[in-house]
């Protein structure tokens, strides 16, 4: 039975993990057999009030605590990951990647990933480890494999143009489709990028998580 580290970048698309993505990478993960343990970086966010968009200053939340809202509390601190214990790698989208688990949101293609995030994406890179990134998650692969890695965030122009900038090689995907790199190990979907209801961001994200098992 393969077994899977998923990281969580908090709870909800504006701050954290897109829940729908979440959701459905556990869903198909359990239908085609596989394990998998949730892990989320321990430290404070920032906190978007969903019903409005705005930023909500009053709520001091954290993003371990918020992705224990997506995994019913069976998480663990993004520093107990060890890529030794598990087949594979998956990331959600959802706008916690780019503003937790990386800082894209304020820094564009400057941008840094968190240190242990970082650590752990590298380390399933290094073992040769399949690695699936969903939505706006793709935006991190340049900086986790060597320039010409190929990924896609679908057809958003702008994000497109900063994944390239950062050394990757962007291939522009519709909903329902991935783009693989065989050589280094990672697929990649745009999910929510493009997807307009659920069952969209359905097919695309049971595809890669059917071909991250295989790999």
């Amino acid at each position: 039975m393969k077994k899977v580290a998923i990281i969580l970048s908090g709870c909800g698309v504006n701050d954290g993990s897109e829940i729908h993505e979440a959701v459905l990478c556990l869903l198909h993960l359990t239908k085609l057999g596989a394990r998998y343990q949730c892990f989320a970086p321990n430290k404070p966010q920032e906190t978007i009030n969903h019903l409005t968009g705005k930023s909500d200053v009053s709520q001091q939340r954290n993003v371990l605590t918020e992705a224990a809202r997506i995994s019913r509390g069976e998480i663990k601190p993004l520093n107990e990951l060890n890529v030794a214990d598990f087949d594979a790698l998956l990331l959600p989208g959802g706008f916690g990647v780019a503003k937790n688990l990386s800082d894209f949101a304020s820094q564009g293609t400057d941008m840094q990933l968190d240190a242990q995030v970082q650590t752990a994406c590298k380390a399933f890179a290094s073992a040769r480890k399949p690695a699936g990134y969903c939505c706006i998650a793709p935006i991190l692969i340049p900086r986790v494999y060597p320039a010409g890695v190929k990924g896609t965030i679908g057809t958003d122009t702008d994000t497109a143009a900063a994944f390239i900038a950062m050394g990757g090689e962007h291939i522009g995907c519709g909903v329902t489709d991935v783009v693989e790199d065989a050589h280094y190990q990672v697929i990649s979907t745009p999910a929510y990028m493009l997807a307009k209801h659920i069952a969209e961001a359905d097919i695309g994200i049971g595809k890669l998580v059917k071909r991250l098992l295989e790999m």
